[in-house]
């Protein structure tokens, strides 16, 4: 008999979608300081729906980067609820290989129900844009630490999940594309979300069983919505272990980590 009280996969897709949980602003607020936003691709146009910029942590110069998702339905529509276009991804990409110049750290957010597919962003080259994300940022010489806060979902996620350490949230999830998505396809009924989210296998538990993801942050039954002290807490434990052994690592050496850990990712790869 299926407990009542149990969090089902479904009811994980709704805590990682919940407008009250932490979105990379708060992360930011909560973990770095003096953070300068830094904006535009360089070929002429600007993406709000990825943030990025540098900031310090723990006295450190870092890049920060990541999703963003609004609050109302006017942020919402000014960030397209967290869906980057070509651009966006552009943009990301220069603030990366930047950080890489100047040797500072990255450190990544990623919350977001996708990459937009409209027929815009498609024209401006979306797809090349992911796809150069994924070969440039197997090539980045400097640590690269992503952590999926909420939806991590399709080639959206993935073209900012290219990184030495990946962490989760507790009930954030990750997958290959939306739950709804998912269930037009296999059955033509996207009402059979439900069922679509224990097919997938989107949870963190069930990501770090199949070794795509490195650790996962605990945030509690109600989500770090209801427990942000606590998460950020946490957030800000792993960054500083994760920081202090990969600065140890020379760029080359980070490379070929990163590469092998993305070759075999059926998580038989340890870093020696």
């Amino acid at each position: 008999m299926e407990n009542k009280h149990m969090i089902t996969p479904y009811d994980k897709v709704l805590l990682a979608r919940d407008v009250k949980r932490p979105v990379i602003t708060d992360y930011i607020d909560a973990l770095f300081t003096d953070f300068f936003e830094m904006k535009g691709d360089r070929l002429g146009k600007e993406d709000a729906s990825i943030l990025g910029g540098i900031a310090y942590f723990k006295g450190r110069p870092v890049t920060v980067i990541g999703h963003r998702k609004g609050r109302t339905l006017d942020e919402n529509m000014k960030y397209n609820f967290g869906m980057p276009g070509p651009e966006g991804y552009r943009k990301a990409l220069r603030l990366m290989k930047q950080a890489e110049k100047f040797l500072r750290p990255i450190v990544i957010f990623i919350d977001t129900p996708g990459a937009y597919p409209g027929i815009e962003a498609e024209a401006n080259g979306q797809s090349i844009a992911i796809a150069e994300n994924l070969a440039q940022m197997s090539q980045i010489k400097v640590p690269i630490i992503a952590i999926i806060t909420g939806e991590g979902s399709s080639g959206g996620a993935l073209a900012l999940g290219v990184a030495d350490r990946i962490w989760m949230l507790e009930n954030a999830v990750y997958s290959i594309l939306s739950p709804e998505g998912f269930a037009s396809i296999m059955w033509k009924d996207s009402g059979k979300v439900k069922e679509a989210c224990k097919v997938m296998k989107m949870t963190a538990s069930e990501i770090y069983e199949q070794g795509l993801i490195d650790g996962i942050i605990k945030e509690g039954k109600k989500g770090i919505q209801n427990s942000k002290n606590k998460g950020y807490a946490a957030i800000q434990k792993i960054l500083v272990a994760e920081l202090s052994d990969l600065s140890k690592l020379r760029g080359n050496v980070l490379v070929e980590q990163r590469y092998q850990k993305f070759r075999n990712i059926d998580g038989s790869y340890s870093p020696s």
